[in-house]
């Protein structure tokens, strides 16, 4: 046996052997290209991974998010609130009310001169005052009621209590003699061959009819389509007078409605108030399955706002960098290939801009937009060009100093013997050089940019309504109460604005590490 297994070994074929390779074959070593050098290094950082997770969430939420909802950015929704509204004033007239006979001339001054005569009586007496060798009588019929006559003629009456007019209306006749009528006493008056009627009320009527009424009360609805009855006055004057707070009225339709009195002592009148049912804005509402966010003071859906305003504020954080980064490379590019005179021309521009104050720039040009009325749409339009040329000097000077140590390495001496023109040189062979640093204070700008945006929406100097963005939805955040118990409207916007500059910070900081291996974190 062991003889036969010897001569079996001896007879089979030899295991087949590795190919080995030389230590200058490139087979020996996987080449990676540069960009997948820095794609491989970019995606082994893990904040650097979180940190896109949360762009690329953002993004979806925005961007995709308002294709799903089943409501529009400026959809506003209403429902049926009880509230208290204003629905009468009452005054309590103490002020000498005149009326001037047919014909008779009875001015402010000579009104002065009656009450500089009245306030040096009790009240209740007869008195004379001279106005421009003028003598005028002031005879008391009644209670704050005088007839004021000149050369004994009747030129004017001065009351406190006042003739409001239920239909019609009623001559200085009629009125003079229904105050006497009123204050003597009397059931019945003849005023410009008619007969009236008057009752304790101080009702003036004829044929059956109220043709108005006697009061110190002047009752005013709030609503000129309001129409206060006379029994409606009359309840309301008794619950002042009974010191009443509230008081229930039966309306002519049979519906029963309840008002609260409220007095002013400042001003010596009341307020009636009437709570009723009024189709309002949903303001404020309170997160449920309809909608998950609650809505903001104009009624719309939070949460569509929130995906909405994601869109403009990431928008105009890319415009922006957009046009601070073509500005900066194109300028820095220049200064930094030329040198000399365009290079101290470029830089002192650049200072010039360094030294311009952004933020009051900014308050003035929002404060002059709102008082010119600007169009929301343009508004953004400006802040985003504003915004931009504000923030290209930094990218400026980081080309100008990347070209100046690159401009005079080998193969820029190979392109000029070659005699490439020198257009080509910077944007073909010096600018490429320059996107890494780019691509990285570019990442980092964004964040900061949706950072200034959301201020300026937050002050009322950005994007205004009916456009939203996450720094003006912050912005309804206008008083301590509706911070403290609206919570559903800010906390949102300010997370989303969190996620969104903190994952644009990782990447940026991912970037920086992935093309700078030699840095150590």
């Amino acid at each position: 046996m062991s003889e036969n297994k010897r001569e079996e070994r001896k007879n089979a074929a030899p295991p087949p052997q590795e190919e080995q390779y030389s230590l200058n074959d490139d087979r020996r070593v996987k080449v990676l290209t540069p960009g997948a050098m820095v794609a491989k290094r970019f995606f082994r950082n893990r904040l650097a991974m979180v940190g896109l997770i949360m762009l690329i969430a953002m993004f979806l939420f925005s961007f995709v998010g308002g294709w799903f909802s089943p409501y529009d950015e400026n959809q506003q929704f209403y429902t049926y609130q009880l509230q208290t509204k204003q629905y009468a004033g009452v005054v309590q007239n103490d002020d000498f009310r005149y009326t001037v006979a047919d014909g008779q001339e009875f001015s402010t001054t000579v009104q002065a001169y009656f009450l500089l005569g009245y306030n040096k009586t009790d009240g209740t007496e007869d008195f004379s005052f001279d106005y421009k060798d003028v003598t005028y009588d002031a005879v008391c019929e009644g209670d704050a009621f005088y007839s004021v006559y000149s050369n004994g003629v009747l030129v004017a009456m001065a009351s406190k209590d006042i003739i409001s007019v239920e239909s019609g209306s009623l001559s200085f006749n009629v009125k003079y003699q229904a105050l006497l009528a009123y204050f003597a006493g009397e059931t019945t008056f003849e005023a410009d061959g008619a007969t009236y009627t008057m009752d304790e009320d101080g009702n003036i009527g004829q044929d059956g009819a109220i043709l108005g009424y006697i009061s110190r009360f002047v009752v005013t609805a709030t609503e000129s389509s309001d129409t206060l009855s006379r029994l409606f006055k009359e309840e309301l004057q008794a619950c002042i007078e009974n010191d009443e707070s509230e008081f229930v009225f039966t309306g002519s339709d049979g519906e029963t409605y309840s008002y609260e009195v409220e007095y002013e002592p400042y001003t010596n009148s009341w307020t009636v108030n009437q709570e009723t049912e009024t189709y309002v804005y949903d303001a404020y509402a309170s997160p449920s399955m309809a909608h998950w966010l609650g809505t903001d003071r104009n009624g719309m859906d939070m949460l569509t706002r929130l995906m909405y305003g994601g869109r403009v504020s990431l928008v105009i954080g890319f415009i922006v960098v957009l046009i601070a980064g073509v500005l900066g490379i194109l300028l820095g590019g220049l200064s930094g290939y030329f040198g000399g005179w365009v290079d101290n021309l470029i830089m002192r521009i650049v200072d010039v801009f360094y030294c311009i104050p952004s933020t009051p720039l900014m308050i003035i040009l929002g404060a002059a937009m709102d008082a010119m009325n600007v169009d929301p749409q343009i508004r953004m339009l400006f802040l985003m060009l504003l915004l931009g040329f504000l923030s290209w000097p930094s990218i400026a000077r980081l080309v100008r100093g990347q070209i100046l140590s690159l401009r005079e390495q080998e193969f820029m001496m190979a392109t000029e013997a070659c005699g490439i023109r020198t257009s080509r040189r910077i944007f073909r062979h010096l600018i490429p050089n320059v996107m890494p640093q780019l691509i990285v204070s570019c990442t980092m700008m964004l964040g900061s940019t949706i950072i200034t945006e959301a201020t300026l929406s937050f002050l009322g100097l950005g994007v205004k309504f009916p456009f939203a963005s996450w720094g003006n939805i912050i912005n309804d955040v206008n008083s301590t109460y509706v911070m403290t118990n609206y919570w559903f409207i800010w906390i949102p916007a300010g997370v989303c604005l969190l996620i969104t500059v903190l994952g644009f910070n990782f990447v940026g900081d991912g970037l920086r590490d992935a093309f700078d291996p030699k840095m150590k974190r």
